[in-house]
């Protein structure tokens, strides 16, 4: 059940605050018919019915609960406030402030987590996205017109906070594929990010981030100027593994020794892996691990990840190609936010949002 022409009013409504939205005759009205509904459902669940029937009530009936259960709460909290509202009203004597001073903190409480929890209720009857609850798939390309090392620096950079991010989050993030610089910077990396609600917190991530700074080595101090780069974060939903199937028949699988710097596997056995799709002509590949079996497993991730995003595509033709949109040109034409440390400053170029105390931003 998706309560979406409700979940669109409550989007447009949210501007005028959750105490405004919360009284609103239409949504009260709502909300006592979800708890109606829900009651029914409970009642047709207690009689003999279909198996098919009885799963399709059982996904409606928890799709409710939640909803019933923080409304319930919400009440019982109102409920208390208007009982403390009215003893705080008896309490006059100078003998009973002391009383009244702890009433009306616990009052305060009450009030405070009446707001929140309307809040979660609200949220829950917000629509959400096809792919919302979905893991994901996070890459970081280096810009490859401007900046220079710079780039590859800032590339390194972002996809480290987006791992620090990740830890902070308790989120699984697994490297799947990563090609540092030799000054230290980074040209491409891809990760794996599992969690709750992990492609809906990042996919809007997605797009060229332009970086502003002066370099912190190799120019003398009368020398200094500001530096521009840019680098490209994509993110895809990482799909379940019946969302996609692939034939054998249609995958070439190549071994070579991986590359790179460092670890007595590099450049001595052929344990990496390139898969290529033949009927799409698309290839990807992973040298991160020792185990050329595990390498074929993570490619395969990888690869059911990027042809999922085609699926994603076909499915939703407002979306124009997801990945390619995020790419763009990689110049700074296409950026969706810039990191400006001389002025330590954080800007969204889409929301006009700005952000101060940039180091503890990112």
């Amino acid at each position: 059940m998706v309560y979406s022409f409700m979940g669109l009013q409550l989007r447009r409504s949210c501007s005028h605050g959750i105490g405004a939205l919360w009284q609103n005759d239409t949504l009260q009205n709502y909300l006592q018919s979800l708890v109606k509904e829900h009651g029914r459902i409970g009642e047709m669940l207690n009689n003999s019915l279909k198996e098919e029937e009885r799963k399709a009530l059982n996904i409606e009936h928890a799709e409710l609960s939640p909803i019933c259960y923080l409304l319930c709460q919400i009440q019982e909290s109102e409920k208390e406030g208007k009982e403390l509202e009215a003893m705080c009203a008896d309490l006059t004597s100078r003998e009973e402030e002391q009383l009244l001073s702890l009433a009306l903190e616990e009052k305060d409480a009450i009030t405070h987590n009446i707001t929140q929890l309307r809040t979660k209720l609200l949220r829950l009857l917000m629509p959400q996205e096809k792919y919302d609850k979905n893991n994901a798939i996070l890459e970081v390309v280096s810009g490859r017109t401007t900046g220079g090392d710079i780039c590859q620096q800032f590339t390194r950079e972002i996809f480290d906070m987006y791992q620090n991010y990740a830890h902070y989050k308790s989120w699984t993030f697994e490297i799947l594929n990563y090609m540092p610089e030799g000054s230290g910077g980074l040209h491409h990396a891809a990760a794996r990010i599992a969690g709750e609600g992990v492609y809906k917190q990042l996919k809007y991530e997605g797009g060229v981030h332009r970086v502003q700074r002066i370099p912190q080595v190799g120019l003398s101090s009368r020398m200094q100027r500001i530096h521009t780069g840019t680098m490209t974060v994509i993110v895809l939903p990482q799909p379940d593994e019946v969302d996609i199937k692939i034939d054998p028949k249609d995958l070439r699988i190549d071994t070579f020794r991986a590359k790179g710097a460092g670890g007595q596997h590099v450049n001595t056995t052929d344990s990496a892996v390139r898969i290529v799709h033949l009927p799409t002509g698309m290839s990807v590949e992973c040298q991160e691990g020792r185990s050329q079996i595990l390498n074929k497993e993570t490619a395969m991730k990888v690869l059911r990840a990027k042809l999922f995003e085609q699926t994603v595509n076909q499915e939703l033709s407002q979306r124009q190609r997801a990945r390619k949109l995020q790419v763009g040109t990689r110049d700074q034409s296409d950026r969706i936010r810039t990191y400006n440390f001389t002025q330590d400053r954080l800007t969204d170029h889409r929301i006009s949002y700005e952000s101060r105390n940039l180091k503890v931003s990112i």
